[in-house]
């Protein structure tokens, strides 16, 4: 990467993302706490469409803040530098870096479900042009790793019954998209 590219994107994305950091009144007692972290996602160049693909999918999105490339800039005038945006009320920053960085599945983006209606849409919109993986972790177009996972995945392997516990995981570790019925069946099973 262009060693003078990276400070201007890290101080893109800092400022970008400058707000957690900013002082000022005290939430009222009913208001959640601020939220203190913040995840980045690094793309190539592809920043604008994921942002946008993301915010078809989940409710309460919506993009916060923009910083665009100027002329003479390492890519054409215009182009998202980077961003500032909420998926179901989380905050994100998305950043057009660099190909030199790629996603990897050592850290992903998981989607706890109530239902598994939640599971198979959400499975569909995000699998929709990537690829699915094992236990319900899949890489959406975008190379970003996301796991749809049902709520009651953590109760269901955490029985104190080591033998319930385990034919969840036996039952899990055959699955690409979990199925809460399947899960349930092989806790349940004597």
């Amino acid at each position: 990467m262009n060693t003078t590219l990276l400070p201007i994107l890290m101080l893109a994305s800092a400022l970008t993302s400058a707000y957690v950091l900013q002082k000022g009144p005290a939430p009222a007692p009913s208001s959640p706490a601020p939220q203190r972290i913040t995840t980045a996602l690094w793309f190539e160049d592809r920043a604008e469409e994921a942002i946008r693909f993301y915010c078809s999918i989940f409710k309460d999105s919506k993009v916060l803040a923009e910083a665009r490339w100027g002329a003479g800039g390492p890519m054409p005038k215009g182009t998202l530098m980077s961003a500032r945006f909420q998926l179901a009320g989380q905050e994100f920053v998305a950043i057009n870096g660099s190909p030199k960085i790629p996603f990897t599945d050592a850290i992903s983006l998981s989607v706890p479900c109530q239902t598994q209606a939640e599971i198979d849409t959400y499975w569909e919109k995000l699998g929709a042009g990537g690829a699915p993986g094992r236990c319900g972790w899949l890489k959406d177009k975008f190379g970003v790793s996301w796991q749809v996972v049902p709520s009651v995945l953590e109760k269901l392997l955490g029985d104190p019954d080591p033998a319930a516990a385990r034919r969840v995981g036996e039952a899990m570790m055959k699955m690409d998209k979990l199925d809460i019925a399947t899960l349930q069946k092989a806790h349940d099973q004597p």
